[in-house]
């Protein structure tokens, strides 16, 4: 059988990286060549040259930690931005006031906003917000706070280039999520589609014939028949539901704007605060025996939750099979109040004589105890068992949504 298809990894601001790699190795160049042609006029032209030959061995050395946001770390930038403030307030030491009033570049120059839109790519506009108003006060400070008016220009440049590039950014990470959520949502429902054709055209065709061939020869042939159709039965109500193996859709900004589906395991998904539609894992419990009245609009929990309710009510339903006896019919009613979730297990058996639970929990038999009642009790929920001898057996299963999945 076909794998279920996967939605692509994806990324539009990857090439924005791609762009601030260049700008990052064009601009230490821009400074270098300032310098060079400038260092005459420099009193302390040994300060400056150290500081340019510390920028052009970062810079080259840190090109793959900003070639994507997986390498460029809250730790890098931190230093990366240091560094660029480091050079501006080295600029004094290295050069005349005159030239500095006058309006002369730092010792990074324009390199700085690299350091800037680092942060924007790597943390939004907030993260920009925090960076531009370092290097807008490291500007102010060389100044002796009166900064001309070119210097004005520049810092607040900056500052509103950054912003805007990190809203974008964060914009661009939301609709790639969106994109890659509608996608999945489009390859599960043509993979369902095939499944579907493919289980009626072989399965469930021959589970009817063998349960009519069963009705028709009788005897053993006939309980084999019957099996065939409460598997029919659960199968298609398997199939017209539409359920799928959940998948979930990554979006980590640490790593940039990269989605992709995840087909995780039971134990990923249990650890993992997703949400689950309880419908789904209640579905298969329907068949000729067991009818399942649930409501129109998907029943959501958090994922432990939904499974530990579902598992308390298969518990119930083996109860049923082993106590009632194979022909006993049984009800589950699943009901959504909002604020709590209910699921009512009822049967048609001859009920549970009193004190039996007891009993049965004084020799080590703890079916109830611990599969039911004791997975509600973890839920913050309560499980209630009313029984009457000779008119069945009631479980209802009340899981609070606050909280639950605890």
């Amino acid at each position: 059988m076909a794998g279920r298809e996967r939605v692509v990894r994806m990324s539009v601001e990857q090439p924005l990286w791609r762009a601030l790699t260049a700008y990052r190795l064009l601009t230490m160049l821009y400074a270098v060549g300032i310098f060079a042609l400038a260092y005459r006029a420099f009193p302390h032209p040994a300060v400056a040259a150290g500081y340019l030959a510390v920028l052009a061995v970062w810079t080259l050395a840190t090109l793959p930690k900003v070639a994507g946001a997986a390498g460029c770390t809250r730790r890098f930038l931190v230093a990366d931005l240091t560094v660029a403030l480091a050079g501006i307030l080295l600029t004094p030491v290295a050069d005349t006031a005159e030239r500095i009033a006058a309006g002369g570049p730092t010792l990074p120059s324009i390199w700085t906003a690299g350091s800037v839109l680092a942060f924007a790519l790597k943390g939004g506009w907030r993260w920009a917000c925090v960076a531009s108003t370092f290097v807008a006060v490291a500007n102010i400070a060389v100044h002796h706070g009166d900064p001309t008016r070119d210097t004005l220009h520049n810092v607040l440049l900056v500052w509103v280039a950054s912003v805007a590039i990190g809203y974008v950014v964060e914009v661009a990470r939301a609709s790639e999520a969106t994109l890659a959520r509608a996608l999945e949502i489009e390859a599960a429902t043509r993979e369902r589609e095939r499944l579907a054709r493919d289980i009626h055209d072989g399965v469930l065709q021959v589970l009817a014939m063998v349960q009519r061939r069963g009705a028709e020869l009788g005897g053993e042939a006939a309980e084999i028949g019957r099996m065939a159709g409460e598997q029919e039965v659960a199968l298609r109500t398997l199939v017209s539901s539409g359920l799928l193996p959940p998948s979930r859709v990554s979006s980590d900004g640490s790593r940039g704007a990269l989605v992709d589906t995840v087909e995780a395991d039971e134990d990923e998904e249990a650890a993992a605060a997703a949400e689950l539609d309880l419908r789904s894992l209640l579905a298969p419990h329907a068949g000729s025996r067991v009818t399942l009245a649930e409501p129109g609009a998907p029943v959501v929990l958090a994922a432990r939750a939904a499974r530990e309710l579902a598992a308390a009510v298969a518990a119930a339903l083996d109860n049923v099979r082993k106590h009632a006896g194979e022909d006993a019919r049984a009800w589950i009613l699943v009901e959504d109040w909002g604020d709590e979730v209910i699921v009512t297990v009822r049967d048609d058996g001859p009920g549970i004589p009193p004190g039996r639970l007891d009993q049965a929990a004084g020799e080590g038999r703890l079916g109830v105890a611990q599969s039911i009642r004791g997975r509600l009790r973890d839920l913050g929920g309560t499980a209630e068992l009313v029984s009457v001898p000779g008119q069945g057996c009631e479980v209802e299963l009340k899981v609070p949504r606050n909280g639950a999945g605890r």
